[in-house]
């Protein structure tokens, strides 16, 4: 069964008397449980893509079904309510709370969820989710008290808090070095190998989509398959593959 699928998407921004295509009538799909990297390079349209396979953003026009619920035309309000049960999110930046501890960094969405949890409840799934991440000594501290992979963590945890269908990790390795990336993004691996979470990885760099079975290229608001240029961007033969996505070019 299909987890997101994308029917004919465009978006266009206005600017002044200018109307600006970002996306040009991208259609995909994701099966449930899959691990997909979608890459390109800054300006591809990826961030707008991303928005709207979020339900940050809609779109100007085409489908958008997210595990099996048409969201390409639900409101501000309405979107909110899919994002908090279904979507988590981690952030290149980490966006933790920063005179907040690891623990309530975790546990704060459960305060917004629309299934409250008591206090109680909330604290102890945040401190299992931080201790099967190895920060079980880490629950008290702030972000600035833990480095940035320790905070890449936290981030993760409080992505799952919710229990979501599907993670989008936006650039998850950017502000992390090599071995640390290494570290993150074989907790994304595992997430999906062993809760059968979908996970979408949104990169510029060709090294993450060893971690993923499916690559999906964007380039000026649409999304193809590999020609020349993108076989060079991917790993050695059998340890992925490019994804047929029924795109427009």
């Amino acid at each position: 069964m299909a987890m997101i699928q994308l029917n004919n998407i465009c978006k266009t921004y206005r600017i002044g008397e200018m109307s600006v295509p970002v996306l040009k009538n991208v259609s995909l799909t994701v099966t449930r449980g899959e691990l997909v990297v979608l890459m390109g390079a800054s300006g591809s349209g990826k961030s707008t893509l991303m928005n709207v396979l979020g339900c940050l953003d809609r779109p100007t026009s085409g489908t958008y079904l997210l595990d099996g619920q048409d969201v390409s035309t639900l409101s501000l309000a309405q979107r909110a309510v899919v994002r908090n049960r279904k979507i988590g999110f981690v952030f290149q930046n980490f966006n933790l709370l920063p005179r907040t501890s690891a623990l309530e960094n975790v546990a704060m969405p459960l305060s917004y969820a629309a299934n409250a949890v008591s206090e109680r409840q909330a604290r102890q799934r945040a401190r299992e989710l931080l201790c099967r991440f190895g920060l079980e000594d880490r629950l008290d501290h702030e972000p600035s008290q833990l480095s940035g992979g320790q905070q890449q963590r936290v981030a993760i945890a409080r992505s799952l808090i919710n229990r979501p269908a599907v993670l989008f990790a936006d650039e998850p390795t950017g502000n992390l070095d090599s071995r640390t990336s290494v570290e993150v993004l074989r907790i994304f691996q595992q997430l999906n190998e062993e809760d059968g979470i979908t996970i979408m990885l949104v990169t510029h760099d060709p090294s993450v989509a060893r971690y993923a079975r499916r690559v999906i290229q964007i380039r000026d608001g649409t999304v193809w398959e590999g020609d020349d240029t993108a076989g060079s961007m991917l790993p050695t033969a059998g340890e992925t593959e490019v994804v047929d996505v029924g795109a427009c070019i």
